[in-house]
C-alpha cells in the first residue's frame, strides 16, 4: 500500500470510529430506540450524507457496535480468566463476569440482546455482520477454551463430548437467568428469592454439572 494509500485509509477508519463512538455515547445516554442518524452526525460532528458513507441505516451502524460490545466482552473473559488456577474456576470467573456485564455496560448488553435477536437468513451474510459473527466466535472460544484446560487438568469431567456445545448451552443458561433475572426480577423476589441467591444459586448448578 502506498503512504498515500495508507494515509486514506487511517482517515476513513478514524471516521468511522468517531461514528461509532458517538453512537456509542448516544446509546448509553438515551437507548437505541431514540437515537436517529441524524444524531449520531451532529454528535461526531460530520454531515449526515458522510455517515451514510460509512453505514448505510441505523442497523448497520447497530452491527458496529455489537462488534465493539463483543470484543469488550471477550477482553472482560479473559481478565477474569487470568487468575484462576483451575479450568473450572476460569469457567467460573467466565460466568461471574458475564453476569456482571449488563449491570457494569448496560448499553453494550442490551445492544448483543438486540442483535442476538436478529433473524438470521439463508442469503449471502453482510460484511458487518460477518465481523459481528466472527466475533462472537471468539467470546465462545473462551470458554471452549476454559473447558479445555478444566478437562485437561481434570477439574471438569472428561465425559461432556463436544465442548463448543457445552460451551454455548453455558452461554445459553446463563444468558437466561440474566434476562429472567432482570424481567422477573420482582416476581422472583415476592416469591422469597433475592435475586442475588437466585443468581448464585443458577451458577452453582452450572458449576456442579461440570465437576467430575
Amino acid at each position: 500500500m502506498s503512504y498515500i494509500a495508507e494515509r486514506r485509509q487511517e482517515e476513513r477508519d478514524r471516521r468511522r470510529t468517531e461514528i461509532v463512538d458517538a453512537a456509542d455515547t448516544l446509546y448509553a445516554e438515551a437507548g437505541w430506540d431514540s437515537i436517529t442518524m441524524d444524531q449520531v452526525a451532529r454528535r461526531a460532528r460530520l454531515s449526515r450524507a458522510l455517515v451514510y458513507v460509512y453505514f448505510k441505516d441505523k442497523s448497520d451502524l447497530h452491527l458496529a457496535l455489537v462488534e465493539r460490545a463483543l470484543g469488550i466482552l471477550r477482553q472482560r473473559f479473559e481478565t477474569a480468566r487470568a487468575g484462576a488456577t483451575s479450568g473450572l474456576e476460569e469457567v467460573e470467573a467466565i460466568g461471574r463476569a458475564y453476569v456482571a456485564f449488563p449491570s457494569e455496560l448496560p448499553h453494550y448488553f442490551d445492544a448483543c440482546v438486540r442483535y442476538q435477536a436478529r433473524p438470521v437468513g439463508d442469503g449471502e451474510i453482510d460484511p458487518n455482520e460477518a465481523v459481528c459473527l466472527a466475533a462472537g466466535s471468539r467470546v465462545h472460544q473462551c470458554i471452549v477454551d476454559a473447558l479445555a484446560r478444566g478437562v485437561a487438568d481434570g477439574s471438569i469431567r472428561g465425559d461432556l463430548g463436544d465442548l463448543l456445545a457445552t460451551a454455548l448451552a453455558l452461554w445459553a443458561f446463563t444468558h437466561g437467568v440474566i434476562q429472567i433475572a432482570s424481567s422477573k426480577g420482582g416476581q422472583i423476589e415476592q416469591d422469597g428469592v433475592p435475586i442475588p441467591k437466585f443468581t448464585e444459586h443458577a451458577l452453582g448448578l452450572a458449576l456442579r454439572s461440570l465437576r467430575p
